[in-house]
């Protein structure tokens, strides 16, 4: 009777501490998961962000001193916010407060002087700008993000500025609400004075919460992951992290039982399939213990160290000889690969653009920084597509997509291996050519040039490039100069009439170029 006692003790102590231990880790695996999820949306947000304000940025300076040409702003407006879906609205301010063009025309503001908070904040700043959520002049919810338009002798002139709404579709709203669970998990952003930027429930948008830890933490800088016990009692394995441009807080949410549930089902599936062979076990326990509880105790420490490179390859090499330990041994290594699978999906997600596979802004400073530690020279290749827009309007975004697919296998296929070519904007591209000189590099931009020239799309036909060269450190000892020169002979072969190549020629000021 003892040696039964025991054995079941043994049995049964050896399920509950595989269940507790699979426990901890799914919890702390989800944490991870939900934080690095939370990191990412923040990071993302603030490429977003930003990627806005470069946008307003540049049409800042194409403005300056046209802001009496009344088509020129009305055109610029609507380019703003066409081009990549950032805006709700757009609209130029001069220093008076007066409203010189909208888009859509449809907010009826044109010609008013404007006191919202956005306006006056980028009139006293005279800066750019990102704004607390306020309320309009026309009842939205939104974000007020603004750059501002000098002469061409420092005189501030007014601004330009986006709004992004908050309780209405837009490309905040989308970014935030593709979430990648479906199980009650959901995420909410709040700005630093506790107020709800984006939350699932939309009548909650706009809402200040008080007396919440969490958000305590948040509004401190914190980053971290936490269980928590959220306003409608469910306990809620939590992510979160800052949004550095603005001090927003990014949380990340999945209910404590849907992140355990697959735990459940499969401890319940293991003991009713274990019992005949826990039976035949308690016969024979005296001799067979050791045996029974090696591979248990190898998959324990296993479970311990399922952050571990190696983790994986210890659990393959456990001799699980009999049925539960193999079917234990199996869900631990599913869990192990899946948790190494979502961080390194979501760490190459991170250097990757999403819809043409080629690096990111992430994954241009990265190679940059790496030019910067080996004191390379390189060249920047700047790209753009022709007639983007027209693509775009007349054919609709799926195809726009499609050319911006094709755009990137020609680059791709041009590139060599140490190249590295990245999107950086709608229609934009970059390419860094590491110990290539400008000779060089502007035979490698004709060929390419030519063979996009060349290359018929389906649906659209031929398309055509447009491509500014500048060299480092040949055109600037700075980095950031050597892409300003690049982005100006881009736009200057936009001006000498599109589908050429520009070369920026820092003793004349000037280019050469061929088409």
């Amino acid at each position: 009777m003892l040696s039964i006692v025991s054995g079941l003790v043994i049995v049964v102590s050896a399920f509950y501490a595989a269940y507790s231990v699979q426990r901890q880790q799914l919890i702390q695996a989800s944490l991870a998961n939900n934080y690095v999820y939370a990191d990412k949306l923040a990071k993302t947000t603030d490429d977003f962000l930003g990627s806005a304000q470069q946008q307003l940025m540049f049409s800042a300076a194409v403005l300056s001193g046209k802001l009496h040409d009344k088509p020129t702003l009305a055109s610029e407006v609507d380019r703003i916010r066409l081009q990549t879906d950032s805006f709700n609205s757009v609209l130029i301010v001069d220093v008076t407060t007066e409203v010189l063009a909208t888009s859509p025309e449809a907010l009826q503001i044109t010609g008013l002087k404007l006191s919202t908070p956005g306006v006056l904040e980028s009139i006293r700043q005279r800066a750019p700008v990102i704004s607390n959520p306020y309320v309009s002049t026309a009842g939205n919810l939104l974000i007020f993000i603004s750059h501002p338009i000098f002469s061409g002798n420092g005189d501030y002139l007014g601004f330009v500025a986006g709004t992004v709404y908050l309780k209405k579709k837009s490309a905040l709203h989308r970014l935030l609400g593709e979430h990648y669970h479906k199980d009650g998990s959901y995420i909410y952003v709040v700005d630093q004075n506790r107020r709800l930027i984006y939350h699932p429930n939309a009548a909650r948008l706009g809402e200040t919460v008080d007396n919440n830890p969490l958000i305590d933490r948040l509004v401190h800088g914190d980053e971290g992951e936490s269980i928590i016990v959220n306003s409608e009692g469910v306990e809620m394995l939590t992510g979160f992290a800052i949004a550095r441009k603005t001090g927003w807080g990014v949380v990340a949410q999945r209910p404590m039982r849907a992140a355990l549930a697959p735990l459940d089902n499969l401890m319940q599936q293991v003991v009713y399939k274990t019992l005949p062979a826990v039976i035949l076990c308690l016969v024979v326990i005296v001799w067979s213990a050791k045996k029974i509880s090696m591979p248990l105790r190898m998959l324990a420490d296993g479970a311990q160290r399922m952050n571990d490179d190696g983790t994986e390859k210890n659990i393959q090499n456990v001799k699980s000889w009999y049925f539960e330990a193999q079917e234990l041994k199996k869900a631990m290594l599913l869990g192990v690969g899946l948790l190494h699978g979502n961080i390194r999906k979501l760490r190459e997600d991170l250097h990757k653009d999403p819809l043409t596979g080629l690096g990111n802004r992430r994954s241009l400073d990265a190679a940059l920084q790496k030019f910067k530690n080996l004191q390379m020279d390189f060249s920047v290749l700047s790209i753009d597509i022709d007639y983007f827009k027209t693509v775009n309007d007349t054919h609709g975004h799926d195809v726009g997509d499609t050319v911006l697919q094709h755009l990137a296998q020609f680059l791709s296929h041009i590139c060599r291996v140490d190249d590295v070519p990245c999107r950086v904007g709608g229609e934009e591209f970059i390419i860094l050519l590491p110990g290539t000189h400008k000779v060089d590099a502007a035979k490698i931009a004709e060929r390419l040039r030519q063979n996009v020239e060349a290359t018929d799309i389906p649906v659209v036909g031929k398309i055509t490039i447009s491509v500014g060269i500048s060299c480092y450190p040949e055109d600037a000892r700075d980095v950031f100069a050597v892409f300003k020169h690049s982005d100006e002979m881009l736009y200057q072969a936009k001006r000498h009439g599109r589908n050429r190549v520009e070369v920026f020629q820092p003793e004349c000021g000037d280019a050469e170029a061929s088409a």
